[in-house]
């Protein structure tokens, strides 16, 4: 009767959304809503069976429907979530790494971690699983003026992405749960995420978001983490779309 007794209190939802309960609440119930979303209605597919019909632009289905993945991220990741922090949370987007940081610190990792993992990004693009997985857009390649626009367009996808996992959920989760668990969730969910990519990018993440993820709180900035991340996937796809 004691244990029964102990297990209806700790069901209770008194208290779930308020003080220091408040934040980790909403952010762990919000992601699933968000992250279910933007994997079955953000991606290119869905923007190809669904809406195609109805809007193209640049008269290219394949440029729009990566532009909607693109867009996609960064309005469910990035948009959304910062509103969050500014008119429910009430707090500054500098607190979850939109900010310069120590940005001494963040160059320098930059400069070291950059030339990994573009070496890395190198050895994918030889891989049949990522030749055919990547570039989302397969039209970048036709000049150097539509790989540039690829590329400033691929910006705003790690944009959402970094935001969320590194900014809102990283940051956000930090103060009930500590450094290393607010960083091993964003890591566990991030990967998740990446199921239906090869095998070698969904391994990988994992190593990635837990050194982007220590970089991050070591920088107190989002920026650098961005960079590297950035340029793991635009060189990618420039060594698979170019390399040939």
């Amino acid at each position: 009767m004691n244990w029964v007794g102990r297990f209806d209190s700790s069901l209770s939802l008194s208290g779930l959304f308020s003080g220091d309960h408040k934040k980790p609440t909403l952010i762990l119930l919000l992601t699933p809503l968000l992250l279910t979303t933007f994997r079955y209605y953000g991606n290119k597919a869905f923007y190809l069976a669904e809406l195609s019909d109805f809007f193209v632009l640049f008269q290219s289905k394949e440029v729009t429907g990566s532009l909607y993945a693109f867009a996609a991220s960064f309005v469910l990741l990035g948009l959304i979530p910062a509103l969050i922090v500014k008119f429910v949370f009430h707090e500054s987007l500098k607190d979850y790494g939109v900010r310069w940081g120590d940005w001494k610190f963040g160059m320098i990792a930059v400069a070291v971690l950059a030339p990994l993992f573009i070496l890395a990004a190198y050895s994918s693009s030889h891989l049949p699983a990522f030749v055919a997985e990547y570039p989302l857009n397969k039209e970048a390649g036709v000049s150097a003026a539509a790989f540039l626009v690829h590329a400033v367009a691929y910006l705003f996808f790690y944009v959402g992405w970094e935001f969320y996992f590194r900014g809102f959920m990283q940051f956000g989760l930090r103060q009930r749960f500590g450094d290393w668990n607010s960083i091993l969730v964003q890591t566990a969910l991030s990967c998740i995420l990446h199921i239906g990519k090869p095998s070698g990018e969904i391994y990988s993440s994992i190593l990635g978001a837990l050194v982007w993820g220590i970089l991050v709180f070591r920088t107190r900035s989002l920026l650098y983490a961005l960079i590297i991340h950035w340029l793991l996937g635009i060189s990618l796809d420039f060594f698979i779309t170019f390399g040939s």
